[in-house]
């Protein structure tokens, strides 16, 4: 009985000298290593800020060194423990392949994000509308995307998806057309209600000369005119410009008597007397 307490506490006392310095060696390299990977990531974000790497792709390139940094460092915390690296690498790729069958969803964000990225339909700060969603780009990250709406919601948009969908992108051309379209009664003096809407058009400078104005009949029926205004404006100046000459229209249509079609139910009922 003894004989076999001396030769556990003796298996002990070897593998602890063996493996003991080891473990505490692995422990260390982990605590510097944290560290080491938090400054380097800190530094690499300093040195994209000041070669001017555009802002979307920051955030990825940061992700994308992060992960190879602990990989690396734990590529080495394994060596020190003495796994040999042979069965461990292949270990690692059988792993790697059920994961990747696993997470093909998560591969094809990845690789929506890399396209993102590289081809750039958009970039963090443009106002864009996708997958039914409008907003403006917020980040940009390895496996999706994030928009802020015009009310402060955040949303988070799967990249592989995004990557092959239809995106608009409101904020690459400086200048944006607006289309207004005012239905009016027949009984109106057409060109008295163009006069009307041509001097509202001047008297407000967002309106850009080039594209010229277009303000013209486009539809009409029995009962109604449908007039259309198209107007340029800078990207920046459209939604004010498109409310106030919504309201503009709107009072200068009551103050000079402008008629509106009569509704349906009254048609119908004057055509019956």
């Amino acid at each position: 009985m003894n004989l076999n307490i001396d030769s556990v506490r003796e298996l002990v006392v070897n593998f602890t000298l063996v493996y003991g310095m080891r473990l505490v060696v692995a422990i260390l390299m982990l605590i510097i290593g944290t560290w080491l990977i938090k400054r380097l990531n800190r530094l690499i974000q300093r040195m994209l800020l000041r070669k001017h790497v555009d802002e979307s792709l920051r955030p990825f390139l940061g992700s994308i060194l992060n992960v190879t940094f602990w990989i690396l460092l734990s590529v080495l915390i394994i060596s020190q423990l003495g796994v040999e690296m042979t069965s461990f690498i292949a270990v690692l790729g059988s792993a790697g392949l059920a994961i990747g069958l696993a997470l093909q969803g998560s591969l094809s964000n990845f690789a929506g994000g890399v396209l993102i990225l590289t081809i750039k339909p958009f970039r963090v700060g443009d106002f864009i509308e996708a997958q039914g969603q409008m907003g403006t780009v917020y980040i940009i990250n390895i496996f999706n995307t994030v928009i802020k709406t015009g009310n402060n919601q955040v949303i988070y948009m799967p990249n592989g998806p995004l990557a092959s969908s239809v995106v608009v992108n409101y904020s690459v051309e400086p200048t944006r057309r607006m289309e207004l379209n005012l239905v009016i009664s027949t009984q109106n003096d057409f060109a008295a209600v163009k006069q009307m809407l041509q001097e509202l058009v001047d008297a407000d400078l967002r309106i850009l000369p080039n594209p010229a104005p277009f303000i013209g009949v486009t539809a009409f029926t029995e009962y109604s005119i449908t007039i259309s205004m198209r107007l340029w404006a800078k990207k920046e100046e459209f939604w004010p410009l498109n409310w106030d000459m919504n309201e503009r229209v709107k009072t200068v249509f009551e103050q000079k008597g402008v008629k509106m079609p009569a509704p349906i139910q009254k048609r119908e009922i004057m055509q019956q007397v």
